[in-house]
């Protein structure tokens, strides 16, 4: 078997991956048919309802995410994962209902929103940590890259079938597809061998363990450098959920099917990136700079995109470039922390990298109302852009690191370490 899906080999993981996928595709069949209620049937296409309603879906994890991290750490994952993937479904049916009625109405959008983030919150941590018990730890790295590979052709496949679904049957059958995907997931769960998975160690009852958890990430400066850097990429950069709908509707003056596209289009570039960070053995800080150069690069480009199929162009490496950092930087703190963390870490890191969308997210909404449709890609190309400056200074400084571009055969961005003096600590950054 190639390199790529040598994970696949593992009988759990491959029977776990094959639900997620089933699931995936509903997920985001989910996800573009609650924007498009939201967009044309309990309002006139508002941008601030629809940035409200994403970060009503993202706020628990920046509010629960240290008892999350703990829940995860100290219950079986598989069985934390049948019960929030239950709730998501539930969720999801909830919503799908009152559509199908005829009587949704924006609050109830709201509730369920809010819902499936709680759900979320906790489903996240166990979800990403559960990796480490059905593989080995050289597969860590692949698994994760394959996990956001099924997200991604999830992607591919979800919007572009969702479109489809809302134009033939209405948004609420389509929500009712994505509440009968979740069963894959719980078969899948329920099919494997509890003999064959490798459980991290259970954390005990005991006061303290919240707070162990964070001064663990304040004593590594390494993953407190991937941190800040998802976290602005999924603020500014990641909201793709309103931009893309924002830009479909009021730019190009497009149906839910051209929508639809715009996620399928953008999951070729994702989809790719996973597949190809699945080959890489060790994530790099490298990998993880340079690809945020290049979605600063391709934002700017859509931002500016003159027609619809040019910024569905653009679209492609937006989404290679932004997959690449986020598996470059999910595989970097799972393979560096200790696993008895691991947990409570990366609850934190993705309370860092998703919590921040609260945030984000209405604030993308307004500035769709007040600047217009372009400017919501635009912030996140200079926030990104900004912050890798800041980063890439700080690295010359404090790190040892030098950020230089050599031509050769065709140019490159490199990244070595500086031999630091002997009264220097080693560069932990880049270890």
């Amino acid at each position: 078997m190639s390199p790529t899906f040598t994970s696949l080999h593992v009988r759990n993981y491959r029977i776990y991956a094959t639900g997620a996928f089933v699931s995936n595709i509903g997920t985001w069949m989910g996800r573009v048919a609650q924007d498009w209620l939201v967009l044309t049937q309990v309002t006139d296409h508002s941008s601030s309802a629809l940035g409200i309603v994403t970060g009503l879906q993202f706020l628990p994890f920046l509010l629960l995410a240290p008892w999350s991290g703990v829940v995860a750490d100290r219950f079986p994952k598989r069985r934390l994962l049948a019960v929030t993937q239950t709730a998501l479904a539930l969720s999801s049916l909830a919503l799908g209902a009152v559509a199908v009625a005829g009587v949704a109405q924006l609050w109830m959008v709201y509730v369920a929103a809010l819902w499936t983030g709680v759900a979320t919150a906790f489903d996240n941590p166990a979800r990403q940590t559960f990796v480490s018990e059905m593989v080995t730890r050289d597969r860590i790295a692949n698994a994760v890259s394959l996990n956001s590979a099924s997200f991604n052709a999830g992607r591919l496949i979800g919007p572009g079938v969702a479109g489809l679904t809302i134009a033939a049957f209405g948004t609420g059958w389509t929500l009712m597809v994505n509440t009968l995907t979740f069963v894959a997931v719980l078969v899948a769960l329920a099919s494997m061998r509890p003999s064959e998975l490798r459980p991290a160690p259970v954390l005990a009852k005991s006061r303290g363990a919240l707070r162990d958890g964070i001064a663990y990430v304040r004593s590594r400066r390494d993953i407190q450098l991937v941190m800040l850097l998802v976290f602005v990429l999924g603020t500014f950069g990641m909201n793709f959920q309103v931009t893309t709908a924002l830009m479909a509707t009021k730019v190009f003056h497009k149906g839910p099917q051209e929508y639809g596209l715009l996620g399928s289009v953008m999951a070729i570039g994702s989809l790719t990136a996973a597949l190809l960070s699945a080959r890489r053995p060790v994530p790099r800080l490298r990998t993880l700079l340079v690809s945020l150069i290049g979605f600063t690069a391709s934002t700017a480009l859509a931002s500016f995109a003159p027609t619809y199929p040019l910024f569905a162009l653009a679209l492609v490496p937006t989404g290679l470039s932004a997959l690449t950092a986020l598996t470059t930087a999910n595989a970097m703190v799972q393979t560096r922390v200790d696993p008895a963390m691991r947990g409570r870490v990366m609850a934190l890191y993705m309370a860092i990298f998703m919590g921040g969308t609260p945030i984000g997210a209405p604030l993308i909404g307004w500035i769709g109302d007040a600047w217009g449709a372009r400017w919501t890609i635009g912030i996140g190309t200079i926030a990104v852009g900004l912050t890798l400056a800041v980063v890439a200074y700080w690295l010359a400084r404090h790190e040892n690191v030098q950020v230089t571009y050599e031509s050769q055969r065709r140019p490159r961005i490199r990244i070595r370490t500086v031999p630091p003096r002997v009264s220097d600590p080693l560069p932990e950054v880049v270890r």
